[in-house]
């Protein structure tokens, strides 16, 4: 069975960092995609960063750019989110997923989210 875990999620203050992961499980990991998306309370869901099989990263969302990065670790199956300078926007449930063999903003499977919250 597919699976995708994320973890890593919980309350920091604006300014601070966090590391989210997403264990993968169930299909060929190198050969994919992982992406990342968030849905804030009260508003759509949507992409913010996505790492391709060749590890070239895609930006979804603008206003995260110079703040988060993602890496992905093949041996392990698991890609990471790394987040840094946090705002109070950034609070969301933070979902990965799995794309096709490159970015394409169209999961085929989405995982479990993991609750974001930052303080102001």
């Amino acid at each position: 069975d597919v699976q995708l875990q994320a973890s890593g999620g919980g309350l920091v203050q604006a300014g601070g960092s966090l590391r989210l992961s997403c264990q993968a499980s169930g299909f060929t990991f190198e050969d994919h995609a992982i992406g990342w998306y968030r849905q804030a309370p009260g508003k759509e869901r949507e992409g913010v960063l996505c790492i391709d099989m060749s590890a070239d990263s895609t930006y979804y969302a603008d206003s995260v750019k110079g703040r988060f990065t993602i890496s992905r670790e093949n041996t392990k199956n698991t890609v990471y989110l790394q987040m840094n300078s946090l705002k109070p926007e950034d609070t969301a449930v933070y979902y990965c997923t799995a794309e096709h063999h490159y970015c394409s903003n169209y999961p085929w499977y989405w995982g479990q989210g993991t609750q974001v919250t930052v303080s102001s």
